[in-house]
């Protein structure tokens, strides 16, 4: 079987999609929708697929059997509740919604229409990834202790959308974007979720009203500790997960590959094959479709996601320890 997919959404994530789909013989694109037309056009032209204005009538014309959804944050809960009304299937791009009620929202309306929902967490696809989570349960470091995320990244240039940077619309600043990402990358490599959190946060932005740096102590259910430190401020890009172990120390670049130490200096753990996480997303979502299970990254594993960030601002604003 052909699985006809649709993108709502023209922005610049669209097109990993796109070329993942063009890689995955049982998946075929058939139109894209988006209010700006001029790229929504450009888009659909270049990968040969129709283009719309209005998704809910791309969604009624095209009959899809997988919706894309590439919104901004603010948008998705509405999205995709009328996009599983519809019969479609979902990809959803994280973070899942603005709050845990919008992610409750989305799950009612997913389990009553019967359809599959994934949402985007791709640091679950990526190679060195994976390879840190067979470490930590293969025990050849012992006991895993602690982790140290680390994540640094300009969050104000001139070409991140606006919306980005008003919390009404993004729900948050870098911790929403990024911060998702840490939270997820703990929970998944753990198997484990966050617990609960103390967090502080720091508005010293050019633009916008969301926080453009958080430090987070947390820990998981399973009692292991985490500190997530994240800046959006200028300075050099870093995004590193450091690994504390009972017996050593390993330290993670998502993207790059995954180093241990048994005491000396660190030597990186032989690359295994990649695959586009995009590819691999897709896939998950395939089989899930196919043997009527949920996704890896299912709308209840993601609205977890959410709920430990809901718990980091509440705990900025009281200032106290916050269970989720």
């Amino acid at each position: 079987m052909v699985y006809r997919v649709v993108l709502i959404g023209a922005g610049i994530i669209s097109r990993n999609h796109l070329e993942a789909i063009r890689q995955v013989g049982t998946l075929e694109a058939a139109a894209v929708a988006d209010t700006d037309e001029s790229k929504g056009k450009a888009l659909a032209e270049e990968y040969g697929i129709s283009f719309y204005r209005d998704y809910e009538e791309m969604v009624t014309k095209e009959k899809p059997d997988i919706a894309v959804i590439a919104l901004p944050h603010h948008l998705h809960a509405s999205c995709a509740v009328w996009c599983a009304k519809q019969g479609c299937h979902l990809l959803l791009e994280k973070p899942m919604a603005l709050n845990v009620d919008q992610c409750d929202e989305i799950l009612q309306a997913v389990a009553t229409a019967g359809v599959k929902l994934m949402v985007g967490h791709t640091q679950h696809y990526w190679p060195a990834n994976i390879q840190a989570k067979q470490l930590i349960a293969s025990g050849e470091l012992g006991r895993l202790l602690a982790v140290h995320d680390t994540r640094h990244l300009y969050y104000y240039r001139d070409n991140r959308p606006d919306w980005f940077l008003e919390k009404a619309k993004a729900g948050g600043g870098i911790l929403m974007n990024l911060g998702a990402h840490s939270i997820d990358k703990i929970q998944w490599l753990t198997d484990s979720r966050v617990h609960r959190v103390k967090a502080s946060v720091t508005y010293e932005g050019p633009r916008g009203d969301v926080e453009g740096s958080g430090c987070i102590f947390l820990e998981t259910d399973s009692g292991l500790s985490g500190v997530i430190v994240q800046s959006g401020y200028e300075g050099p890009p870093k995004d590193e997960t450091e690994l504390i172990f009972s017996h050593g120390m390993a330290k993670l670049i998502s993207a790059k590959g995954l180093w241990i130490s048994k005491g000396g200096e660190y030597e990186q753990v032989e690359p295994i094959p990649e695959e586009d996480p995009f590819v691999l997303q897709f896939k998950d979502l395939l089989q899930a479709i196919g043997n009527e299970q949920d996704p890896d990254s299912s709308g209840e594993y993601a609205r977890s996601v959410i709920a430990a960030l809901e718990a980091v601002y509440r705990s900025d604003r009281t200032g106290v320890e916050q269970h989720v």
